[in-house]
């Protein structure tokens, strides 16, 4: 679903670019229709796995080193999670970015870095 050629070439210089641009888009093509918060969320899951798609059966190591093609195919895959993620937000007037800064100070408390650095614990698992 990613916006190719045209009006829409070049990177977006914010989120909230990315946002605008996107709701163009999705209006000059009719689709607003099919952007209920439920299928936005249902094709964000699916593209999540196309990109757990492109690590499978691979190392730990190799997952760090991609070829030059698996790499196209992973930035294409992380671009469209971004899209319908923006999409999702919108459709239910979330801020992302202050969705985000609320997490990061929620997980700060969660996880302090006195007590889990090293450690691959859920916040309630460590001691």
């Amino acid at each position: 679903m990613v916006a190719a050629a045209g009006p829409m070439q070049g990177a977006p210089e914010s989120l909230e670019e990315l946002r605008l641009r996107l709701r163009d888009f999705v209006a000059e093509r009719d689709w607003e229709q099919f952007h209920s918060p439920k299928n936005l969320a249902m094709a964000l899951a699916v593209e999540c796995a196309e990109l757990l798609e492109q690590f499978q059966w691979l190392t730990q190591e190799q997952s760090t080193r991609l070829d030059v093609a698996r790499r196209a195919r992973v930035e294409a895959e992380l671009a469209d999670i971004l899209v319908y993620l923006v999409r999702i937000a919108d459709r239910l007037g979330v801020d992302l970015l202050a969705a985000t800064g609320r997490k990061l100070a929620e997980n700060a408390r969660k996880y302090p870095a006195e007590r889990v650095r090293g450690k691959a614990l859920k916040y309630d698992e460590y001691d």
